[in-house]
């Protein structure tokens, strides 16, 4: 693997590219959750992801990409074999990318806990429909979910969403797509807290920079929560493209081959 280098922005917006070092461990060994984004095509960013997860050994490791019901069927010994867990998983099915980038994440974590958090695909659906509050259900209130964003911020998230999409969504669509995202962080939060409850801690939660982000993420959420849980966010930005809505930690890899994804929408 090649070497790990991270740029710094602990309580300054300046960036300072710097390896590993042990003022870095110590920042996140006395962190109780640990969120680290990823694209989720660039292998490069799992790697990363699993290096971490070696370095804190935590004892639970958060997955958007899991349901509750994939990760109750994985314990020590599941990950011992690669393709026996992505057939467990029932992985592809799924739609994200090649197990093969996600599973030395899987092999890093040892005998930790793994969690689930995904939102299956109906639930997301119901959000769209019958409300975020009313799908997420018990603590909806908690996470704010029962209360609408600022106009600014509502702004802000459904012009991301527009442009996410390639300017092809109907526009009275993005409301949704917002509440979406929102029920989606709300539920990687509750499971981080759940799991540091039941493990003790430390945490990971692994997923997209977009949950990851400090300003309206899975971070954001735990802060009305549990204020006093330490948390550290981690970005993971490309060629030195960070990530937007700010990070404690942001790393950078070189980005990877991709299609155009907006070809997709001109097609149709």
């Amino acid at each position: 693997m090649r070497a790990l280098f991270l740029a710094i922005a602990f309580f300054s917006s300046a960036a300072i590219a710097a390896p590993l070092d042990d003022n870095h461990q110590a920042v996140l060994s006395s962190a109780q959750i640990v969120v680290i984004g990823e694209t989720h095509d660039n292998p490069a960013h799992h790697l990363v992801q699993a290096d971490i997860v070696s370095r804190l050994k935590p004892t639970a490791v958060v997955y958007e990409m899991l349901t509750g019901e994939q990760a109750a069927l994985l314990d020590a010994s599941s990950v011992l074999d690669q393709d026996a867990l992505e057939a467990a998983l029932g992985w592809n099915a799924a739609g994200w990318p090649d197990f093969a980038m996600y599973y030395p994440i899987f092999r890093a974590s040892g005998d930790a806990k793994v969690f689930g958090a995904a939102v299956p695909r109906d639930a997301a659906r119901n959000a769209m429909t019958d409300g975020v509050a009313a799908t997420f259900g018990a603590q909806a209130d908690l996470f704010g979910l029962d209360t609408p964003l600022g106009a600014d911020q509502q702004a802000a998230r459904e012009a991301l969403q527009m442009a996410a999409h390639c300017d092809a969504l109907p526009k009275d669509l993005l409301p949704a797509m917002v509440d979406v995202q929102r029920l989606r962080d709300a539920r990687l939060a509750q499971v981080a807290l759940q799991a540091l409850e039941e493990t003790g801690g430390p945490v990971v939660v692994i997923t997209g920079n977009g949950h990851a982000r400090k300003d309206w993420g899975v971070p954001a959420m735990l802060g009305l929560v549990s204020a006093e849980t330490v948390t550290v966010a981690i970005g993971q930005g490309e060629d030195g493209q960070e990530p937007e809505g700010g990070f404690d930690l942001v790393l950078d890899s070189a980005s990877v081959p991709r299609a155009d994804p907006c070809d997709a929408f001109r097609k149709n």
